[in-house]
């Protein structure tokens, strides 16, 4: 197969990764395989142009996207609907998104994981038709992510460090949205602290990723936990996987659903595969299943389809 490779050199570990000696192993390792390799190594700035420049050449049968959740989340925009498979660096804080596929989280564990991979269809999400991979949020995730961007930090641990910061500030002063959401024929109006609509159930037991990237659903997550207490025990419970533990946290499944903000304040953001995104006053938020095609390890494959 041939890969086009774009590395955000300013995402994630790969701003401290040497990556003149990464794309070395990157060709030895793909081509020893029997694969062909073009690699463009850009800033964060150049990384969509590139990525749309990678994806529209005919020859090109795997865009490998290397960064942060922003770059993978472009990338996947640009390869839904079409035959060309993407393939994930993990080079982000968590890697949620490439942990439901399966993916090594070590980049060179990656990299030759995909020398042998399988191409699989995996659902992605829309907002108002927007793909997202992960996550749309709002709210208290929102506003951590807010909080955190005011911060300065140099490296992965760095941003985890600002993380729990921003998320013990945002316990102190939860933000409240009165919103609408339908889901299916039913519509729920309540004052919520936080939402969070995924791509597929998250699993129980471990970080908030899917088990099953091709499950054909959304999960839509509602958290009403206002006082200090109930919001560290729901920060806690999230970090563990506990989600069906906390009694203040309502779980759906639906392949629609619409939100509708109530709220007067126009300062509202949402926040998509990472990214803090404009909210609007109503979001059409839809599951597309089988819509992206992933490299992944041979393995996750074959347990996938057992």
């Amino acid at each position: 197969m041939k890969f086009a490779a774009v590395l955000n050199r300013d995402g994630g570990t790969l701003r401290t990764t040497d990556l003149a000696a990464f794309s070395d192993r990157m060709h030895q390792t793909l081509e020893t395989a029997g694969h062909s390799l073009s690699i463009e190594i850009v800033a964060g700035k150049d990384v969509v142009e590139t990525l749309d420049s990678a994806a529209s050449r005919r020859s090109v049968d795997i865009v490998l996207a290397g960064g942060g959740d922003g770059t993978v989340s472009a990338a996947a925009a640009r390869l839904m609907g079409t035959k060309k498979a993407l393939a994930i660096l993990p080079a982000g804080t968590m890697n949620l998104f490439a942990r439901g596929l399966g993916i090594p989280q070590s980049l060179d564990g990656a990299l030759k994981s995909f020398a042998d991979g399988e191409i699989i269809a995996v659902d992605v999400a829309t907002a108002n038709g927007q793909p997202f991979v992960h996550q749309f949020s709002i709210g208290m995730h929102a506003k951590m992510v807010q909080l955190r961007q005011k911060m300065e930090f140099g490296s992965r641990w760095g941003k985890i460090r600002a993380s729990a910061k921003a998320a013990w500030a945002t316990i102190n002063n939860p933000p409240a949205m009165n919103v609408t959401l339908s889901i299916g024929d039913a519509e729920m109006a309540a004052r919520i602290t936080g939402i969070g609509i995924t791509n597929n159930l998250f699993g129980e037991g471990h970080l908030p990723y899917a088990d099953n990237p091709a499950g054909g659903v959304l999960g839509v997550y509602v958290t009403v936990a206002k006082q200090r207490a109930e919001l560290v025990k729901f920060f806690f419970n999230m970090a563990r996987g506990k989600w069906r533990d906390n009694e203040h946290v309502e779980i759906h499944q639906t392949n629609r659903t619409v939100l509708k903000i109530h709220s007067s304040s126009r300062k509202f953001r949402a926040v998509m595969d990472g990214e803090l995104v404009r909210l609007d006053r109503e979001t059409v938020i839809e599951i597309q299943p089988g819509a992206l095609n992933v490299l992944v390890p041979a393995s996750a494959a074959q347990s996938r389809a057992a």
